[in-house]
Formats: C-alpha cells, structure tokens, sequence
C-alpha cells in the first residue's frame, strides 16, 4: 500500500477510533445519570414527608393542653424526612460526580494513545515529507534525494532500479538521479513533481 494512502487510512481510522470513544463516554455518562434518578425522587418525597409533618406539626400544636406535647412526635418525623431527602441530594452528587469522573477515564487511556503514539509519528511523516518538498525545490535537491535513497532505502527497491545504479549516481547519470529521488519522494508518499525535479 502506497505511503500517501497508508497515512489518509490511518488518519480516518484514527478519527473513527476518538468518535467511538466519545460516543462510549457519553453513553456511559448518560448511563451514570440515571442512577440520580433514584436520589432524586427521594429528595422529592422526603422534602415532601418533611413539609407535611411539618403542617401537620404545626396545626397539633395550636391543640390547647397537649398541644406541645403531641408536636414533637411530628417534628422527630418531620427531621428523619429531611434527614431522607438530604440523603437523595448526597446521592445525586456523587452520581453527578462519577459521571463526570467515569467518561473522562473511558476516553482518558483512547486520547493518550492517540496524542502519545499516533501523533508524534504523523507529525515526524509531516515534517520529513515538507522537508523533502522544501529539498527537491532546490537546485541540487533531486542529489540529495538520491543520496537519502541509496543510504536508506531497502537494497531489494535499489536492485529493481538496475545493478549499478550507484555507479550511475556517482557518474551524475540524470536518470538514476531522478529514479532514485522518486523512490525517496514515494517512500514518504509524494509524487515526483517533474518540474521540481529536472534540471
């Protein structure tokens, strides 16, 4: 597979793979949220309870004689509804909590692969590749292209350019000149400009 392909195949499976992982972080954030659910409705209904006792409370104690005496049960059952109601406002916290904290380490482990493995070598192809643009540019680039492909390129693609294609550079044959810069510019997925390369 050509180098120029290899990299745009790569870079979409990248973006595909940081899309999923950013679907699974909502949906586990999402999935999260609905244990508050839960919390809530007993913050509803204890903050309710407590409210009623407290009516309830308040009327008992307008009672003449005893009235004192018959409110503190209400207001021991107004408390404990309060204490229930606050207890589903702690829960809802902690949910809101871990749904922030859960999604953040499901794409925590996707993103550092991607910024700590992927990045850096597309950006190492991306500044290799300018620097050959910026070299075949120049009046002796295709040289050093040359030079770059006789020093690196495997001796299986040297062979194919035919058997003494390092005498040929050496005498400044312009054809293995050129060849060999076109293997270079190919390794790093360009195209020989033709212009560029000529003299």
């Amino acid at each position: 597979m050509p180098t120029l392909v290899r990299q745009l195949v790569t870079d979409v499976l990248v973006v595909v793979w940081v899309y999923l992982w950013i679907r699974v972080a909502i949906w586990v954030h999402d999935t999260v949220e609905l244990l508050a659910v839960p919390g809530q409705k007993l913050e509803s209904a204890g903050g309710g309870i407590a409210d009623n006792l407290a009516d309830a409370g308040g009327k008992v104690g307008r009672v003449p004689l005893v009235g004192d005496q018959l409110v503190k049960p209400f207001n021991g059952a107004a408390d404990a509804a309060r204490s229930l109601a606050d207890a589903g406002h702690q829960q809802q916290d902690l949910v809101d909590k871990l749904a922030l904290i859960l999604p953040l380490m499901a794409i925590a482990v996707p993103l550092a692969l991607v910024l700590f493995l992927w990045l850096p070598l597309r950006l190492r192809w991306i500044r290799r590749a300018s620097t050959a643009l910026a070299v075949r540019e120049q009046a002796a680039g295709k040289d050093l292209l040359a030079l770059r492909a006789l020093a690196s390129q495997p001796l299986s693609d040297l062979a194919k350019l035919g058997p003494d294609i390092a005498q040929s550079w050496r005498a400044g044959d312009a054809a293995a000149v050129d060849a060999l810069a076109e293997l270079e510019l190919k390794r790093l997925g360009l195209r020989k400009a033709r212009a560029g390369l000529r003299s």
